[in-house]
């Protein structure tokens, strides 16, 4: 059973208005987390409107849920104590007037001059899952196996609907703007570990990209820690959905490592149908149907069903089920966090949707 841990990004707002607050530096002054030790409980993130928390490594369920109930109060309170709060939305509810001021760190300044609108539009937050692989090899085997997956995903979690306050037809806005960058969206099929690496370097020769944090493939393999990286998903208004897609995914890249060890083959999946995928998924979420991963039109539930079946072994293996496969049937009835958005404005109007957002973030 493969470690994990989980990254979520939050914007900070007016309470009042909605609108967005850079006090990210003071919020993360005084939220009385770890910035420097190896876990870098909060970090600053692109823009100053952002913040970004990480648990620590985590090898049981309620350890991750633990940490990042955790760290959602103790950046909430902080955000309060400043007159803001946060919220766990892939995309801000209100358009802003102008820029929000970018994070002070020399590649940040060098992404705004590289694409300035690119920059300021880059007001998404995700959350990103860190799952621990035997070696660079075993992780790209994980990624070729588990991309056709990334669209049901994308679509289980999605909630960023409205961008300028207002509806965008669109589950998850979010993946549509950050697939704008230049290396983004599913990752391709590799040949093995250095091909991937290879391909990396010449990206990184021809100056498209500044460094390798800017491979925002939604799976790519971390350069900082021995973990395939999975990063396709929203973040989450519940941090109990958050735990969901931990459990989701250490089953999913265990039953890939598995695959890998038996020497079974990896289907044949085409870049160009997995990325329609993508753009379905982002597209209706759950509330429509969705391609599964022998290119099929079928209902999102059904391809929700087979994601469970197909990694209902690992999570037996980590002892995971209920838990896991409780909070799939939750969200497959109540639905995703971008359908309770959408009701809420349905409902209340934008005010309904900022009360919404600010409680189930977590805000004390």
């Amino acid at each position: 059973m493969a470690s994990v841990g989980v990254e979520e990004e939050y914007l900070l707002v007016d309470p009042v208005t909605g609108r967005l607050m850079p006090h990210a530096e003071k919020v993360r002054a005084a939220a009385g987390l770890e910035p420097f030790v190896a876990a870098r409980e909060i970090q600053p993130e692109l823009l100053q409107a952002q913040i970004e928390v990480a648990t620590p490594v985590c090898h049981a369920l309620d350890e991750v849920g633990g940490h990042l109930l955790r760290l959602r109060h103790a950046v909430a309170g902080s955000a309060e104590t400043h007159g803001c709060r946060i919220i766990a939305s892939g995309t801000p509810l209100f358009r802003e007037d102008t820029p929000v001021p970018v994070t002070g760190k020399t590649r940040y300044r060098i992404m705004q001059r590289q694409a300035p609108q690119l920059v300021a539009e880059q007001m998404v937050d995700g959350m990103h899952v860190h799952i621990a692989v035997p070696g660079r090899q075993a992780g790209v085997e994980v990624l070729n196996r588990i991309r056709g997956w990334l669209p049901t995903l994308t679509a289980m979690a999605a909630n960023s609907p409205l961008w300028d306050g207002r509806d965008t037809g669109f589950a998850s806005w979010r993946t549509v703007v950050f697939g704008r960058w230049p290396v983004s969206g599913v990752p391709p099929h590799f040949a093995d570990e250095r091909d991937y690496d290879a391909r990396i370097r010449r990206l990184l020769s021809t100056g498209v990209i500044g460094d390798a944090g800017q491979v925002y493939w939604q799976a790519r393999l971390s350069e900082r820690y021995p973990t395939v990286e999975v990063r396709c998903m929203d973040v989450q208004l519940r941090a109990d959905d958050a735990v969901m897609f931990a459990g989701l995914l250490r089953a999913l890249v265990d039953t890939a490592v598995c695959e890998a060890w038996e020497g079974r083959p990896v289907v044949d999946q085409h870049p160009e149908l997995v990325q329609g995928a993508m753009w379905q998924a982002a597209r209706h979420g759950l509330g429509g149907e969705l391609i599964d991963t022998a290119g099929r039109r079928r209902p999102a539930g059904d391809v929700v069903s087979g994601l469970l079946e197909h990694v209902g072994p690992a999570l037996d293996a980590a002892g995971d089920t209920r838990e896991v496969t409780a909070l799939v049937h939750r969200l497959l009835r109540q639905g995703t966090g971008a359908d309770r958005q959408r009701r809420a404005l349905a409902e209340g109007g934008p005010d309904a949707v900022l009360a919404l957002v600010v409680e189930a973030s977590g805000t004390p």
